[in-house]
């Protein structure tokens, strides 16, 4: 997609335990649920000509504190999710990458990412950027440590003056996990929390965002459809 205004959608899937704690099931059904909503919403995305990425975050760094067997089911659930859809993102002319720790998840997800990613590096109708063991501040914390690898840290002593902003930002930027991606233009989250919550901090610094009362599992194509005709109509300043 050769489009300079199309829209880089970031999406905080929240509400997937509680619906299916409202439901008496297992937490992991939640999960199951919600993989087949994004499935829908993934489609949408894909075939409006206004998207260019869509960013989801699948597990964060915090999420480990959860219990093990829920974790379990879930990675499972990305593995079988990724295996069976892997050849209709070539089909679909759709870029598969991903953000964050590969050290912490199963060695096979990790492996079949990698795999992905390297099958799907030449698609470029549209991206989709899956954040898996992410967070935020680990991520700018790695950049900074393969920046400084190569090259001597500034320590917190000096002064701001003492160095050149803008170089700063374009260095640690291209350490990212995807410096290539454009900054997310939009954000949504879902369940009624209106938190931030460490994600994406370098990338959505000049995010709108919008906070949705309902559970992911029950977000559907037409309240996204909404959520990005509302961004379409807000006046963004970029602090001018």
């Amino acid at each position: 997609m050769n489009n300079d205004n199309a829209i880089h959608l970031g999406i905080i899937p929240d509400g997937n335990r509680r619906w299916a704690k409202s439901r008496s099931l297992n937490p992991w059904k939640g999960h199951e649920q919600a993989i087949e909503n994004f499935k829908a919403l993934t489609e949408w995305c894909r075939n409006d000509e206004r998207i260019s990425v869509m960013t989801v975050w699948c597990f964060s760094t915090e999420n480990w504190k959860r219990e093990r067997q829920e974790i379990d089911m879930l990675m499972k659930m990305l593995e079988d999710y990724l295996r069976k859809e892997q050849e209709s993102f070539i089909e679909n002319k759709t870029k598969f990458c991903h953000s964050g720790r590969k050290d912490r998840i199963p060695s096979s997800l990790a492996e079949l990412i990698k795999e992905v990613e390297e099958k799907t590096f030449d698609q470029t109708d549209f991206t989709l950027h899956l954040a898996v063991d992410y967070g935020g501040r680990d991520e700018i914390e790695r950049a900074v440590e393969k920046k400084c690898h190569g090259e001597p840290c500034r320590t917190m002593t000096q002064p701001m003056s003492s160095f050149n902003r803008a170089q700063d930002d374009i260095n640690i930027r291209s350490y990212l996990d995807h410096p290539e991606l454009p900054d997310i233009d939009i954000i949504i989250r879902t369940s009624g929390e209106k938190r931030t919550s460490n994600f994406f901090l370098w990338q959505a610094a000049y995010a709108e965002w919008i906070f949705e009362d309902k559970l992911f599992p029950d977000f559907e194509v037409r309240d996204l459809e909404k959520a990005v005709s509302d961004y379409e109509h807000r006046g963004r300043r970029y602090g001018s």
